[in-house]
């Protein structure tokens, strides 16, 4: 029997998923069916502390390894379209030869501390809601536009181009520049109200319309393969090129959080809570991201900057194993574990804003197990996304069930945390593989084959688990957590004290 790949008249769709540690790619047919999954690893660089960095060339050379091992047995004049998920807020710029002038500051990147405050502090907030519906975090684009131009003047004078990391893959394959408003809500150039440029906010940073990408929907068409790229992949020159999403809201279509008020949590290296909604709303207090989202309307986030991170960093770093279940199988005793943990590796965004924010265990006595210091991880990532969720709920909306994706999804343990620590009802769906499967989706609407996002996903995302809070449990958590709210105030005077930049 022929894979269903290889049956005749099955159109087939990419998803590139670009992300901070690798690029993953989906290859998925016209029914949702999952063909095959490729994984491309890539270095990050940490030049200083709180520092990220990445060369954007290293993107491009491996999804295009990928795309060819992805692709290598089904017939390619099958493909009718590509598409992204991509990590938002990076900064990559291209000179008039469009050559990168300088490696790619990442999302995670911290250095923009006096950029940060002069936006929120001299600019002010109210100004920044107003023209964007957001205020400055370090990890923002704008921040970095200003950095450079304070810090690097010779290069900000060569910029040609600014654009997103998956956008560059995009402009790399069809020779479009080009953007889409999800992505683009997160660099605090975006009007996100009116999904058009802020002339204010390019005017405070120094920079033009000229300099940057024409704006699309997610799930618009914005070229086709360039002939030498066709050439190169063996590709049709008529393989549609969709715009894209940034990575939380291409993994909120992947996981179905479309329309109004779903709600989905990805654990990956970092972590989100992301709202749907069918329309724009901004929180009074600016600790939730009010962007644009992939299906055509707008959604809540916030997002903690280390999440499957902090679990990684513990396991990988300290414990020195990649034994992952291992270490999970004896931790038996939730609800009661005496030791916290903060979970602020690259400092945090979302509700504290606070980049000298640092991780920091506390509890520990005599007798804490090795079991006891790793629950503390994962619970206390737990807590930190649910200071997210408090300041949705306090706006009204009212969550009772939530989907999980990212790498952190596959541990029923933390599941289960999650599920009690936040008293939410948690969908696991049938495939796992977020942002990769939401830029595919978005590549099947983009080439018409279904009319919207939302009549996609009904189409593509099965729920196949659900995890019920267990009223005992919850209660023992709430009780952590309010004890957890307590410790980032009183150290958030101390962070500043250490911090040593």
């Amino acid at each position: 029997m022929k894979p269903q790949y290889m049956e005749e008249n099955i159109m087939l769709y990419i998803g590139i998923d670009l992300g901070t540690s690798a690029v993953k790619l989906l290859l998925m047919d016209e029914k949702g069916s999952i063909q095959k999954i490729v994984s491309k690893e890539y270095p990050i660089c940490f030049p200083h502390t709180g520092w990220s960095e990445q060369n954007p060339q290293d993107w491009f050379t491996k999804t295009i390894e990928g795309i060819k091992e992805l692709t290598a047995a089904c017939d390619k004049s099958q493909i009718a379209g590509i598409s992204f998920g991509g990590q938002m807020h990076g900064l990559v710029v291209l000179d008039e030869e469009d050559e990168i002038i300088r490696p790619a500051i990442l999302w995670n990147d911290g250095r923009t501390e006096k950029e940060t405050n002069y936006l929120n502090d001299v600019i002010g907030k109210e100004k920044l809601s107003e023209y964007t519906a957001n205020i400055a975090f370090a990890g923002f684009t704008a921040p970095k536009i200003l950095w450079v131009k304070r810090n690097e003047p010779e290069l900000f004078a060569k910029i040609k181009k600014i654009m997103l990391p998956k956008d560059y893959i995009a402009y790399r394959l069809s020779g479009t520049f080009c953007t889409d408003v999800s992505d683009a809500s997160g660099m605090l150039l975006l009007d996100v109200s009116h999904k058009c440029w802020s002339k204010e906010m390019l005017d405070i940073c120094g920079i033009c319309e000229e300099q940057l990408p024409k704006l699309y929907e997610s799930y618009e068409v914005v070229g086709t393969l360039k002939p030498e790229i066709a050439r190169e992949l063996q590709m049709s020159e008529t393989v549609k090129i969709i715009a894209g999403a940034g990575d939380n809201a291409a993994a909120a279509v992947g996981t179905g959080t479309v329309g109004d008020g779903m709600c989905n949590i990805s654990l990956g290296t970092s972590g989100t809570i992301f709202i749907s909604s069918e329309k724009f709303g901004v929180d009074e207090h600016n600790a939730l991201h009010s962007f644009a989202h992939a299906d055509g309307h707008y959604h809540l986030m916030g997002c903690m900057l280390s999440a499957a991170s902090c679990n990684k960093w513990w396991l990988e770093e300290i414990l020195k194993t990649t034994a992952y279940g291992k270490e999970q199988e004896n931790i038996v005793k939730l609800g009661e574990n005496r030791v916290f943990y903060l979970p602020y590796l690259m400092g945090e965004r979302s509700p504290h804003n606070d980049p000298k924010a640092r991780a920091m265990f506390i509890g520990m006595t005599m007798d804490t197990t090795r079991e006891d210091m790793t629950q503390a991880v994962l619970e206390g990532v737990a807590f930190g996304l649910r200071d997210s969720l408090e300041v949705a709920r306090s706006l009204g909306i009212s969550i009772e069930r939530t989907k999980i994706c990212g790498g952190g999804a596959k541990s029923p343990l933390w599941k289960k945390i999650i599920a009690n620590v936040m008293n939410l009802k948690v969908d696991v769906i049938e495939s796992e593989e977020g942002p990769a499967l939401g830029g595919a989706i978005l590549a099947a609407v983009g080439c018409g084959e279904y009319p919207d996002v939302e009549t996609a996903v009904k189409q593509f995302v099965n729920v196949i688990d659900t995890i019920e809070p267990e009223l005992e449990l919850v209660a023992k958590y709430e009780e952590r957590y309010r004890k957890f709210k307590e410790i980032y105030p009183t150290v958030k005077g101390l962070f500043q004290k250490l911090d040593t930049e």
